[in-house]
Order: C-alpha cells, then sequence, then structure tokens
C-alpha cells in the first residue's frame, strides 16, 4: 500500500514537474518576445534620446538657460494642470453618471466620450478653430467682443489638451465602480448620509487609485500633446509656444540638443510620475 502511494506520489510529482517546465518554456518565450517588443518599439528609441541629450554634456545646461525653452516648459505646466484639473473633475462625474444611473442614450454618450482617443489631434484643432476662432468661429467674434479669446491664446491650448486626454480619467474609473458595486452607497444613505458624505467616504476612497492613475495617464498626455495645440495655438515664441512645439522648431533650427535635451525633460516628468504611481500603488492595495 505504501509503495502504491509512493508510486503515486511521484508519477503526480513527475506530472506537475513536466507541466512547470512546459509553462516555464512558454513563460520565457512569451516574456522574451513582449521585453524584445517593448525594447524596439519603445525603451530603445526613448533611451537614444537621454543619449543624445547627455552625449553632449551642456546640451541640458543650454537648454534651461534659453528662454524659450524654460518659457514653454512653464506654459506646458501651466495647460496640463488645467487640462488635467478639468478631466479629473469632469471624468469623476461622468464616470458616475454612466455606471449609477440609467438615461436614454447612454451607451451613445459612452461611446462618444472615446472619441478623442480615435480622432486625431489635428482634426480637434481644426475642430475648435471652427467652433472658436476670432473671425469665422461660431462663438469666436461674439468671445472677441468680451475681451476673452480662446484661439491663439492659453485658454485654447487648455481646450484642445482637455479634448485629447478627457478618456483617460473615465476609462480608470468606470470598470472600479462597476466592479465595487452600489451595496455599501445604499447602505450609507439609508443611515442617512447625503450624497457629498456618501462620495466622500465611500466612493472615493474606493476609487482613489484609479483615479490617481487616470490623473497621471490625463497628465503624461497633456504634456506630450502636439498636434492640437500647434493649430490653435498659434506656434508664437515666448508666448503661445509649448514644450512639444520648441522641440519641433529646435529642431528645424538645427539646435538638435536644445530640441533633445527638452524632449528629455518632458518624458523624464511623464516616466516618473508613472513610476511614483506604480510603486505606491501595491502599497496601498496590500492595507
Amino acid at each position: 500500500m505504501a509503495e502504491t502511494l509512493a508510486a503515486g506520489a511521484a508519477a503526480s510529482s513527475s506530472r506537475n514537474k513536466s507541466r512547470w517546465q512546459a509553462k516555464s518554456a512558454g513563460t520565457y518565450v512569451r516574456r522574451t518576445i513582449v521585453i524584445a517588443y517593448l525594447g524596439a518599439l519603445v525603451i530603445w528609441p526613448v533611451s537614444l534620446v537621454a543619449v543624445r541629450t547627455f552625449s553632449d554634456g551642456n546640451s541640458l545646461t543650454d537648454a534651461l538657460h534659453d528662454p524659450a525653452v524654460t518659457a514653454a516648459l512653464w506654459l506646458t505646466v501651466v495647460v496640463a494642470a488645467w487640462a488635467v484639473a478639468i478631466n479629473t473633475i469632469f471624468g469623476v462625474v461622468v464616470s458616475i453618471l454612466i455606471v449609477r444611473y440609467r438615461f436614454p442614450g447612454r451607451r451613445l454618450y459612452s461611446t462618444l466620450l472615446d472619441l478623442p482617443l480615435s480622432v486625431s489631434p489635428v482634426v480637434v484643432g481644426l475642430a475648435l478653430l471652427l467652433a472658436y476662432g476670432p473671425t469665422t468661429g461660431l462663438f469666436g467674434p461674439w468671445l472677441e467682443k468680451v475681451g476673452f479669446s480662446v484661439i491663439f491664446s492659453t485658454p485654447g491650448m487648455v481646450l484642445a489638451t482637455a479634448f485629447v486626454s478627457l478618456p483617460l480619467v473615465i476609462r480608470e474609473i468606470v470598470p472600479v465602480l462597476q466592479e465595487i458595486g452600489m451595496d455599501q452607497e445604499l447602505a450609507a444613505r439609508s443611515l442617512g448620509a447625503g450624497p457629498w458624505a456618501t462620495f466622500r467616504r465611500i466612493t472615493l476612497p474606493s476609487i482613489k487609485w484609479a483615479l490617481l492613475y487616470g490623473v497621471v495617464l490625463s497628465l503624461a498626455r497633456s504634456l506630450g500633446e502636439f498636434g492640437a495645440v500647434k493649430i490653435v495655438s498659434g506656434n508664437i515664441s515666448l508666448r503661445t509656444q509649448t514644450a512639444t512645439l520648441v522641440v519641433e522648431d529646435k529642431y528645424l533650427e538645427f539646435q538638435q540638443g536644445t530640441a533633445y535635451a527638452t524632449a528629455f525633460l518632458l518624458t523624464l516628468i511623464a516616466v516618473a510620475a508613472l513610476v511614483v504611481v506604480t510603486f505606491l500603488r501595491p502599497k496601498e492595495e496590500q492595507k
């Protein structure tokens, strides 16, 4: 009997080992393919920007002392901050509306929210120009009369940036709201909690990491926006030129060192934000 059990255990161990070896081989192959794909498409090209930036030791210093670059970096931060703030507030409200309420056209409304991901940013810029242009826009002439310029100024750049990064916060929050359901919110309301107290004490703690990750993605997208901003900004140096537009100008003016350094700074900010969230998120989820 003991010999039979030992033989069975040995056979089971052999089968598990065989399956583990087969799974490990496949896993290693898949990992190699994924790493090679990411390396060729993302890591290698982006790392070349860093290499070119530091191949000439003065490029980063020269870029930070260039008034056009510093003004563009500051304007980029201002535009991105406004766009992220708008998308954060709007993203939370729209996500709750889509998941928690039923109304006619809800699916169509949800589909339209993905439009910024499928439409070219150049098209977005042209659309905003038609809507808010100072001479041909539907609302532009009236806004100009009351002294509020949208196109070729910061508000237009904020609109364009908010448009292209709109779905990123919503698509992070919606799955989490669907997963947690409404039981805790209904229980809180049955105990007398109002809508704001329910959101602050129940909903917000449940979606905070999805919200943070969506904000970081929206920030990274906002920092790198080019096509829509170029059309609505007019690309005026020291006035309406963001960092991505400076990169293009410096590169075309054969100031490649400054262009690489500015691009490196943009990449560094975006990667740093993603790394911080990635390292913080598991620690919070373990609590």
